[in-house]
């Protein structure tokens, strides 16, 4: 139980697995509600399952975060079972390696409309709600390739991460005061990010620099690091990465 943590209500997009899975985990235990989302009914009941039976507070809500009204349904039901949303971690992503030359269009589609829509909806969804409750706090989950371009392969996923972490920034400044704005940046993690190739040799690549990566719960340990600051402290960036990786 953390004095901080424990009470606020949090939503965890891609909460299925991964770093998402990770977080809504370690929150439950600190005494959050968590409200996780995803597309994987199965994984998400089996998560909540486990969460509550070990005391915590969970609530699952399917959700398509490249849908703006299945968002919305998101922090709606939350608020609905909760009262409130505290924290909206906008979580769900894809990482589709692959050289531009390899033309990949609808992966960069996909990309675009996870990794940079689903943000901005969960932020269409949220500011409202934020605003009228005059508190809030956005989380966004950008990476690495965020602040360095990942080439080649990564070029098109590090676009969107590039757009999560100014998406990210301007939000700070429009809003300030009352609501808060961090962006997480990893390095290599224990997830199912690497899988999202298609292209066989950018696979073959991931596999081998994936093999330094950290577990899930180092990033979950600096979503909770920036929830339990006071009300007056803004984390606003956070590069975390394993100890050997270069990039």
């Amino acid at each position: 139980m953390n004095q901080a943590i424990a009470g606020k209500v949090v939503i965890i997009t891609g909460a299925s697995s991964g770093l998402g899975e990770a977080t809504a985990r370690h929150l439950a235990a600190l005494g959050a509600s968590v409200v996780l989302a995803a597309r994987r009914m199965d994984l998400l009941n089996a998560i909540a399952e486990e969460i509550t039976a070990a005391g915590g507070q969970a609530a699952i809500v399917q959700t398509d975060v490249t849908q703006a009204s299945e968002v919305q349904n998101l922090v709606d039901t939350a608020r609905a079972v909760f009262g409130k949303v505290d924290v909206l971690v906008n979580n769900a992503g894809l990482m589709a390696i692959a050289p531009i030359d390899a033309l990949k269009v609808e992966e960069w589609e996909r990309m675009i409309d996870i990794n940079i829509k689903g943000v901005l909806y969960g932020i269409a969804a949220a500011l409202p709600l934020f605003r009228a409750q005059g508190s809030g706090h956005f989380i966004n989950i950008s990476s690495v390739a965020g602040a360095k371009v990942f080439s080649p392969g990564g070029t098109v996923y590090s676009g969107t991460k590039f757009a999560v972490r100014a998406i990210s920034e301007g939000l700070r400044h429009e809003v300030g005061g009352a609501i808060r704005t961090t962006t997480i940046l990893p390095g290599a993690v224990a997830t199912e990010l690497p899988s999202g190739s298609s292209h066989a040799e950018s696979a073959a690549g991931l596999k081998e620099f994936y093999k330094q990566a950290i577990p899930a719960d180092a990033v979950a340990r600096a979503v909770a690091y920036a929830i339990e600051q006071p009300d007056g402290v803004d984390i606003n960036e956070i590069v975390l990465r394993p100890t050997v990786q270069e990039f």
